[in-house]
């Protein structure tokens, strides 16, 4: 199997392009070649997702497609869609190893003990373990900025969501061996690192420690100059979270809040554990403490049962928080979820059309927050130069994740520069100059 060309395709999130990453260099330690993904590899290895119908339908797409571009080659089923749907990707004669979430780590073991034509199966109970899944990145093929997964699982329960039963109950990694692998990225130069978990806001909770012990000791590591989070649950947000992340320079004040709905009455058909009035009260704590600070969500629209009514009050809510972006998301029917069995399943054309209202009103206060920088002073960490209308810019983003345009010759790649917002904008992002 040594030297062998081997090819990744990553649906999903960010911890499942964690994942995948580690996988890729899993491999190239073990002496194999990583190529782009089309034909010619000898294994193609898809990590799959399942949060939704047509995450389901990529998986399966991407699995086959893998097999027509070379059908002498091994296919490897990873992760979230695997540990969903195993019987059904038992049957289907276009995989060749099928590996559940857990298993990640054993990749190279699995590869190596494949035997020909027959299927390999590497796949736990991933309700029934309190194990975290070891695995690491030494370098990022961001470079600038590394997504480190620190913590799997979650016991959340939404009434509408699959993910803890294809990802297990909350687990999480040992402070000192992320600290370790930051310290191994900034060596290599990453400059800033993002968190991220399936539910971040509960990392630590099985070690006896939480989220705020790990963000300090990340801050301690020589070399990293921002530290971001991924998405988090308002009950998170305490006086005491936000004000010792207020007084750390490397924190960027971009919060990612899951919210799904501004109607009481909805939030708790999904099981959600606050009221629209706890979440609005969070984010004015966020906003007394950070001056401008980025706030962004999620939000289902078409939930069971949301009538018209509680439609118009989550419209209202996300005025009235005045998000930075909202992700809005058609809710998709989930067999083996509670909310799969409600009544009053809303027909795709009315959630069409409800998506579409919330989309442009997100976009209208999206632009409204990136004028209020325009003037300002602030600081931008390049990440890449890009040719636009033949002339080059340098692009990165501020800490509140507002990507800028600067017009340079030079390549600023992973430096922070002190840039001058402008009114302008090329290509639909904000204009900056370098402040002399």
């Amino acid at each position: 199997m040594r030297n062998r060309k081997a090819a990744f395709h990553n649906l999903g999130c960010k911890v499942n392009a964690y994942e995948t990453e580690a996988m890729q260099q899993m491999l190239e330690q073990a002496g194999y070649e990583i190529v782009p993904f089309e034909p010619g590899a000898d294994v193609y290895i898809i990590n799959t997702c399942t949060v939704t119908n047509v995450a389901d339908r990529k998986s399966r797409q991407m699995l086959h497609k893998a097999k027509k571009m070379n059908p002498h080659a091994i296919v490897v089923a990873a992760g979230c869609y695997v540990q969903a749907s195993r019987e059904e990707l038992e049957k289907d004669s276009s995989i060749d190893i099928i590996i559940g979430n857990n298993k990640k780590k054993d990749l190279v073991h699995i590869l190596e003990h494949y035997e020909q034509s027959a299927l390999e199966e590497s796949v736990i109970d991933i309700n029934h373990t309190g194990e975290y899944e070891s695995l690491s990145l030494s370098k990022t093929m961001e470079h600038t900025r590394a997504y480190l997964k620190v913590q799997d699982g979650c016991n959340q329960f939404c009434s509408y969501c699959i993910i803890p039963y294809t990802r297990g109950r909350v687990r999480s990694r040992e402070k000192s061996d992320v600290v370790d692998e930051v310290q191994s990225l900034a060596a290599n130069g990453c400059r800033e690192v993002v968190l991220t978990g399936i539910h971040l806001s509960s990392y630590g909770q099985d070690l006896g420690n939480g989220l705020l012990d790990l963000i300090l000791a990340v801050s301690q590591v020589d070399g990293i100059r921002r530290i971001r989070l991924g998405s988090l649950e308002p009950r998170i947000i305490t006086e005491e979270f936000v004000r010792i992340l207020s007084g750390l320079p490397q924190f960027c004040p971009h919060f990612h809040l899951s919210l799904q709905s501004g109607c009481d009455a909805t939030l708790k058909r999904m099981n959600r554990k606050y009221t629209a009035e706890e979440y609005y009260e969070k984010c004015c704590l966020i906003r007394r403490y950070f001056a401008h600070p980025a706030i962004t969500t999620d939000v289902i629209v078409g939930f069971p049962g949301e009538t018209q009514e509680e439609f118009e009050i989550t419209k209202a809510f996300l005025d009235r928080v005045n998000f930075y972006e909202t992700h809005i998301f058609q809710y998709s029917r989930r067999k083996g979820t509670r909310a799969a069995k409600m009544p009053n399943q809303i027909p795709a054309p009315v959630q069409h059309e409800r998506s579409a209202c919330l989309i442009a009103a997100g976009k209208r206060r999206q632009l409204a927050f990136e004028e209020e920088l325009c003037g300002s002073e602030t600081e931008v960490l390049f990440e890449e130069s890009i040719l636009v209308d033949g002339k080059q810019y340098a692009s990165g983003h501020t800490k509140e994740y507002v990507r800028m345009l600067l017009e340079t010759g030079e390549d600023l790649s992973n430096c922070l520069v002190k840039v001058r917002v402008g009114k302008e904008r090329c290509q639909g992002l904000l204009l900056c100059e370098k402040v002399k």
